[in-house]
């Protein structure tokens, strides 16, 4: 039988603000059930991200259903899990765990959030060639949602060379040769002005590290520019490109779509995305944007 109650959490640094608890536990009172989602930060608690497979272990002996993992675990989390979903393990990235049967298994939501966003926020992006800023674990899966949407070629730009250089030798090994490169920092002027759109995934204009990632004079009207921070909804990278007359993409779909997909897997019960979305724009705009 279908339970009716679920204890659930989320790993991550700073997440405080976070607003999962809040979109998890409305959809579920909407649904009749009873869903305690608690946060487990690693900042107050004095736990190295390393220790994200005590917190693992912890939360299914004392009765968690499962938990969401965010920054800096979702690549760390892995080796403490009993089995992965197939695109869990496709990208090396896992956000949400589920408890079942004692097996801690992982899965990734963040492909299918970023994917459904984008089809609704930008239905008709050309994708010939994207520019990602990113390839940490969020990086990993928007760079498969945007070869999953029919992107041509992504090219992986990362403050750490070789994080980048790994992800693209992984896309093109996952979708086929030439599908992906990666490239340092110090090519944005030439990879911007042939770029048909930009994804940013890195945590820069989040509240707690405001600023743009990249120079904000390489920015032109040609451009559609996706983000995947939410926290808060307008950064300063999307006001600026509205400004210049780009089209633009708030992490908030995201958010929600990868919320509703994790609430999928933990209750069995089908969310209404829709409403997860009218919630979080309401929530985000509700505390001033940062979440």
């Amino acid at each position: 039988m279908p339970k009716d109650s679920y204890l659930v959490g989320l790993i991550g640094s700073g997440i405080g603000p976070s607003l999962s608890p809040a979109l998890h536990e409305r959809e579920a009172d909407r649904q009749g059930l009873r869903m305690l989602y608690r946060l487990i930060d690693l900042d107050p608690l004095g736990v190295p991200p390393e220790g994200v497979g005590d917190l693992v272990r912890a939360a299914r002996d004392l009765g968690f259903d499962g938990l969401n993992i965010t920054h800096p675990c979702k690549q760390l989390v892995i080796e403490h899990l009993d089995g992965l979903a197939p695109q869990a393990e496709a990208l090396g990235a896992v956000n949400t765990v589920v408890f079942d049967g004692g097996r801690a298994v992982g899965h990734n939501t963040d492909v299918t959030g970023f994917a459904a966003s984008f089809a609704r926020g930008l239905p008709d992006a050309p994708l010939e060639r994207v520019v990602q800023l990113g390839a940490g674990g969020a990086g990993a899966a928007v760079a498969h949602a945007l070869l999953t949407l029919g992107a041509e070629r992504v090219t992986v730009v990362d403050a750490l060379p070789d994080r980048a250089a790994a992800l693209a030798a992984s896309l093109n090994r996952a979708f086929g040769p030439d599908r992906a490169a990666a490239a340092p920092p110090d090519r944005w002027d030439g990879l911007l002005a042939r770029a048909d759109g930009v994804v940013h995934a890195t945590p820069t204009g989040m509240a707690a590290h405001p600023g743009l990632p990249l120079p904000a004079e390489l920015l032109h009207p040609g451009l559609w520019i996706a983000e995947v921070v939410y926290r808060p909804l307008e950064t300063e990278l999307l006001r600026t490109a509205r400004a210049l007359g780009c089209a633009t993409l708030d992490g908030g779909g995201m958010a929600a779509f990868q919320a509703a997909d994790a609430f999928r897997l933990f209750t069995g019960r089908e969310p209404e995305a829709a409403r997860m979305l009218a919630d979080l724009t309401e929530l985000a705009g509700a505390v001033g944007a940062p979440h």
